[in-house]
């Protein structure tokens, strides 16, 4: 069995009253301990006890901008391991270590939304990923449209964009970064048992019922489709229209604004079935 499927728990907390030797309590969570990502790639196993080597950039991060010290308390985390409590012993400006104290909080499976999107200017690329990682979005998948405005994007630099918003909004996972692909590619990968919600200007679309399977939001550039993708998307089999109201939004607004209504009608789904 792999690391990703051992010890998974969908709810991401253990029940009340249930904790594994080595857990801390829930209230650790509550406390103002700053939270850094440890991908789970690179390290063995978290085991209490256990110590771990912190890299130059947690290192700065921890005793140069925080100004914390041996002994101050950290949380860690990723999407197989779970979050754990930990101890620092020792800090420098370009190193450190710490050590593993107790497991807060189990591992979670991920069932957030892919978001597919025309890659915008820097900032507003950069607002996206940060969004989209706090409202829980799986996986990015940027694709070109006629209008997109750049051909170019720096995945690994994306990628730490989205680790930091992992870190602050309290999430176990952090979303995956695609390579750049063209849109009609884009959609006729997409998976058919899965819905994908495209966001059309003036495109009238009634709210989706309760969505109780993953599922995927499709938004464009600035300036919105080209006339010839609308008129595509909109004949698609695999493309369901979704209106974000009667106003033109800007492009990273509109991605805000999909994931929360869609986000609304997973809370029915879940709702529904109690």
């Amino acid at each position: 069995m792999s690391r990703a499927a051992a010890g998974v728990n969908r709810s991401g907390f253990f029940p009340a009253g249930q904790h594994l030797a080595g857990e801390c309590d829930m209230a650790v969570l509550m406390q103002d301990s700053p939270r850094i990502y440890i991908d789970f790639s690179e390290a063995a196993p978290f085991f209490p006890e256990r110590e771990i080597a912190l890299g130059a950039d947690h290192a700065r991060y921890l005793g140069t901008v925080l100004r914390l010290g041996p002994d101050a308390s950290v949380r860690i985390f990723n999407a197989v391991d779970g979050e754990w409590e930990a101890v620092l012993l020792g800090i420098r400006k370009d190193r450190g270590s710490l050590r593993l104290v107790a497991r807060c909080r189990a591992p979670v499976i991920s069932r957030g939304p892919v978001l597919l999107f025309a890659p915008l200017k820097r900032d507003a690329t950069d607002l996206v990923i940060r969004m989209g990682t706090e409202m829980g979005v799986s996986c990015f998948v940027p694709v070109t449209t006629v209008r997109t405005n750049t051909h170019r994007i720096n995945p690994e630099r994306l990628r730490a964009i989205a680790i930091e918003a992992a870190e602050q909004c309290e999430r176990l996972d952090v979303p995956g970064i695609s390579a750049l692909q063209p849109l009609m590619a884009a959609v006729e990968d997409w998976p058919e048992n899965k819905p994908l919600f495209a966001a059309l200007e003036r495109h009238e679309a009634a709210l989706p019922g309760p969505l109780s399977t993953p599922y995927g939001l499709l938004v464009g550039p600035e300036g919105g489709f080209a006339p010839e993708e609308k008129r595509w998307l909109s004949a698609h089999d695999r493309i369901c229209p979704l209106s974000l109201g009667p106003l033109v939004l800007r492009a990273d607004t509109a991605v805000c604004a999909g994931l929360a209504r869609l986000a609304l009608s997973v809370e029915c789904s879940i709702s529904t079935e109690f």
